[in-house]
């Protein structure tokens, strides 16, 4: 029979929960997590994994890398063929042939050899290559911003495989607590000093605190393999509670907005302004000339002259020029209102940030001793009969909510950190970026 409590049952649920947390981690990673040597479990295989590295090997690992050569490739293209002129056109024109039964088809017949080339006139090419090489800037600068939400994204993935941790250790202490509590009330049930009803209490908290712990476990293991999915690598890393309890950032003044999101909108009004040309170039009538030879009935040789031009009676591509223009516009607001609503959310972050990091400190330096004082305090009452059961419970209730409630503090604060780094670009540099204001 397995035990269903105590420390022998403590084992042998051990073991099977970390057989589902390996099962679910596989799920997660089947590649890295059946390759890795070490488990988490293990301190001495794992290693210390830090903010920085973890985006790094993200980056590094970012799948949409090959695509963003490919645009790369895409923008050199588009400006090698902007950059060509127009072919020319060879032409055959064949004159005065003979009706049915006129006589000898080749003997009156005049036969015209063309040359055609249409002539560019203001500045249809370079405007082409201009508007070709700010299209391949865009589309660079769009994929560079969604490079900069996936490091949002591992950042806040980061943060719950930190808060995963700390509740991990709060579980950890909870169920030690309720082990010695129940060996504790076990001891005077025997000894008659309480109802047979309080052991039985004792008891289903303990299973309780099993249960926590198991699911606790099992979510900093699902955590960690979240978090190595983004490399594909193993999950053989511990963060350390130092790092969760830092708030010294929130004393750091944020930055300007991320210049990878202006330039979005810089590029935009550049775009913008490079189709104006070419629609201004567009509005230029562009000649055709034609150089030819012509060859007449009496094997008489001709040179040939000639071009043409179009009229701009109806279409001078006015609305095309001003629908240009109008685009460049928006683009400018756009950006202004941007700029704007981005600057709002970092101050409101960096007025959040300082908020939580006070709200953890006071909970260290008020809250958490008081209740840790009060839980040595009742359960030493307890022991001398002077506290009742639910005066113990409450006591360690109270200590367990301070605790949790740093946590979700915390962790709210590192997800802040997360956004805060996104508007601000802070990590712009691992992706090789040059970020102008």
């Amino acid at each position: 029979m397995i035990p269903k409590s105590g420390s022998a049952g403590w084992r042998v649920r051990a073991v099977a929960v970390s057989t589902l947390a390996l099962a679910i981690g596989a799920a997660l990673a089947p590649t890295s997590l059946r390759a890795q040597s070490a488990s988490p479990d293990n301190p001495a295989a794992a290693s210390r994994l830090s903010l920085r590295e973890a985006l790094t090997r993200a980056v590094e690992a970012d799948p949409s890398l090959p695509a963003t050569r490919a645009r790369t490739l895409v923008a050199s293209a588009a400006v090698r063929q902007a950059d060509v002129r127009p072919n020319p056109t060879l032409g055959l024109m064949v004159e005065n042939l003979p009706t049915l039964g006129g006589g000898d088809i080749l003997g009156r017949t005049e036969t015209t050899l063309s040359y055609e080339q249409r002539l560019e006139r203001g500045g249809d090419r370079s405007a082409r290559t201009a508007l070709a090489r700010s299209e391949g800037d865009l589309m660079l600068a769009e994929a560079q911003v969604r490079q900069l939400d996936r490091l949002e994204q591992v950042q806040r993935v980061w943060s719950e495989a930190l808060a995963a941790e700390a509740l991990l250790e709060i579980a950890r202490d909870r169920l030690a607590l309720a082990e010695a509590f129940q060996v504790e009330v076990q001891r005077r049930v025997d000894a008659a000093r309480d109802p047979l009803f309080a052991g039985a209490r004792a008891e289903a908290e303990l299973a309780q605190a099993q249960i926590d712990f198991d699911q606790a476990e099992v979510a900093t293991r699902v955590a960690r393999a979240t978090l190595a999915r983004f490399w594909d690598g193993p999950s053989n890393f511990v963060f350390g509670p130092e790092v969760f309890a830092d708030t010294s950032s929130a004393r750091i003044a944020a930055g300007e907005v991320a210049g990878a999101d202006l330039a979005v909108f810089d590029l935009r009004r550049a775009q913008a302004q490079a189709q104006v040309r070419v629609e201004e170039a567009r509005a230029v009538p562009d000649p055709t000339v034609s150089i030819g030879v012509r060859h007449i009935w009496d094997n008489e040789l001709s040179l040939v002259f000639g071009g043409s031009i179009p009229l701009q009676r109806y279409d001078r591509n006015q609305g095309a020029i001003d629908r240009a223009r109008a685009e460049g516009v928006v683009a400018e607001a756009d950006r202004n209102a941007f700029r704007i609503e981005r600057e709002r959310e970092i101050l409101r972050l960096q007025v959040q940030l300082a908020a939580k990091a006070s709200e953890a400190r006071r909970i260290v330096e008020e809250t958490l001793p008081q209740s840790e004082r009060a839980v040595d305090l009742v359960r030493d009452g307890f022991r001398r009969g002077g506290f009742t059961y639910n005066d113990v419970m409450t006591a360690q209730t109270a200590l367990l909510q301070a605790r949790a409630r740093r946590v979700a503090v915390l962790q709210a604060f590192h997800n802040d950190r997360a956004r805060l780094d996104r508007l601000t670009g802070a990590h712009a540099d691992l992706l090789g970026m040059e970020i102008t204001q």
